[in-house]
């Protein structure tokens, strides 16, 4: 019986081999296909080091890393867009032996010099890979071996390889499966980049792994989701913030949609806040609920909302079977009690995290404190448990009059406010304060922007006087990452405009 795929063995009947595992836009495989495919890929690449994955949002995607899974040969996701330079030092850092592609994938010049071998989805008789394999590949025993090498975003410093064991993978998609009632029967719909641990491991291997079925949209559209949970039968879909919002704002005008995730059991955000004003609407349309999720690279998933709970908006849910988690103060004292206001670090310990950074062991030191994961995230933990983060810890802690403020929740109470589409709160250097919170604001109406004392009493009314922002900053759009993610240190030197326009 397979470690991670036990529906890819050819021995195990848990799952017919007729049914489908995964559909991306025309390309689809059912059980036996996958395992024909990953399995004659995975005896050509057995015995190499590392391979590099081109991570196009492809069934040859899927195909490469469940081959590399099967091999026991740690796989290195690449983003397609990464710029020349990132890239150099993936490679460099990584030292990959092949790259695996779609066979129509164009590869930069960086990746020249590394053997390339082609996906082949239906392995012809005759073709390399159909004589690769004549038995069922049998996957590797051990689950501390490294499964992926995923590269962090680098926003503070070049890429760093999180390296993830098969033994963090299969603990934190079980945690989620006990938690979300993951089954076989379920259909997972979603359109999430493949480079990275929501789209690859959550929304490609968890399905896998329960035998049930992924189907990859290949782009987000409003129309795809629609499709795919309404006439075919998805029961689950994946999201970030970003696509949510584009849902809610197409509900008003399309039933189809709404009929749509009301038939669907799960509706999941990650990788960002989901604010609450998208939360309400979704609901108040749909009767369901949104339920969100913490997780990162390093730690894969921490905390869940439980389904059926009720509407939690503004909280990642409570800690998953098997996951520690603790709030740390700037003194290094885990704080003792759940008030809903006391702000600390978020540290996790658990099976589901990563082995190490590779060939980092100084940054894999510093990131621990007595075997607990330094997340960086900052948070308050409600009466019940819940955890509701507020921010980073390099970023979006501000202390300003006395008071540490986590940005998150004033981003949250300015998204509140009608006449803001997109929100960010940063600190900035204060004689009186320490800090002063500064908004930065995408109107809903570029040619009617709220009013800066709009806005401040709008947040000082909904959380407290001292975390109103004291200057708003307008802005056409907000930088943001694959993941949708905002990137604060992208936001513009600000300009004395006198309008509060940067």
């Amino acid at each position: 019986m397979s470690a991670l795929f036990p529906a890819l063995d050819a021995r195990s009947l848990a799952v017919p081999s007729d049914r489908p595992a995964l559909r991306c836009g025309t390309d689809t495989l059912t059980y036996a296909e996958l395992a024909r495919a990953a399995g004659s890929l995975a005896v050509r690449i057995g015995g190499a080091d590392r391979v590099a994955v081109w991570a196009t949002p492809s069934a040859h995607t899927a195909v490469a890393v469940v081959a590399a899974l099967l091999a026991g040969v740690p796989a290195v996701p690449l983003n397609p867009r990464t710029g020349e330079r990132e890239l150099a030092h993936i490679l460099g850092d990584s030292a990959p032996g092949l790259v695996l592609a779609g066979p129509g994938d164009v590869l930069p010049a960086g990746l020249a010099g590394l053997p390339r071998i082609d996906v082949e989805l239906t392995p012809a008789d005759g073709s390399a890979a159909a004589e690769a394999v004549t038995e069922p590949v049998a996957e590797p025993d051990d689950d501390e071996s490294p499964a992926l090498i995923v590269y962090t975003s680098g926003t503070t410093g070049p890429p760093k390889g999180v390296v993830l064991s098969r033994r963090a993978i299969s603990a934190s998609l079980d945690a989620l499966a006990d938690a979300w009632a993951w089954t076989g029967d379920d259909v997972l719909v979603h359109a999430l980049p493949l480079f990275h641990v929501h789209g690859l491991i959550l929304g490609i291997l968890g399905p896998l792994r329960r035998g049930g079925e992924v189907r990859h949209l290949g782009a987000f559209s409003v129309e795809g989701v629609a499709r795919e949970l309404g006439a075919g039968g998805g029961t689950m879909l994946f999201g970030v913030p970003t696509m949510y919002h584009r849902i809610a704002d197409a509900l008003a005008g399309d039933p189809r949609l709404g009929d749509a995730l009301a038939g669907a059991r799960l509706l999941v955000s990650g990788s960002a806040a989901l604010p609450v004003h998208d939360h309400e609407r979704i609901t108040a349309a749909t009767g369901r609920t949104v339920v969100e999720r913490y997780g990162m690279t390093e730690t894969l998933m921490n905390t869940s909302v439980v389904p059926g709970s009720g509407p939690r908006p503004g909280t990642v849910g409570t800690p998953l079977a098997g996951v520690g988690l603790r709030l740390v103060d700037e003194d290094g004292s885990v704080l003792g009690g759940y008030d809903g206001e006391t702000v600390g670090e978020v540290q996790v310990r658990g099976p589901n995290l990563f082995s190490g950074y590779l060939n980092r062991p100084d940054a894999t030191a510093e990131a621990f404190d007595d075997g607990w994961f330094r997340t960086g995230d900052m948070a308050v933990r409600e009466a019940d448990g819940s955890v509701r983060l507020v921010g980073r810890k390099a970023t979006d802690l501000i202390k300003s009059g006395g008071y540490k403020i986590g940005a998150g929740e004033i981003e949250n109470a300015l998204l509140d406010h009608p006449g803001v589409l997109e929100a960010a709160v940063t600190g900035e250097p204060d004689p009186d304060l320490g800090e002063r919170i500064v908004a930065w604001v995408v109107p809903t109406d570029a040619a009617k922007p709220p009013a800066e004392a709009e806005l401040t009493e709008h947040v000082a009314g909904l959380l407290a006087p001292h975390k109103r922002p004291r200057v708003v900053r307008y802005l056409d759009a907000l930088p943001r990452n694959d993941m949708g993610k905002i990137l604060k240190k992208a936001l513009p030197v600000p300009l004395s405009t006198g309008d509060g326009r940067a």
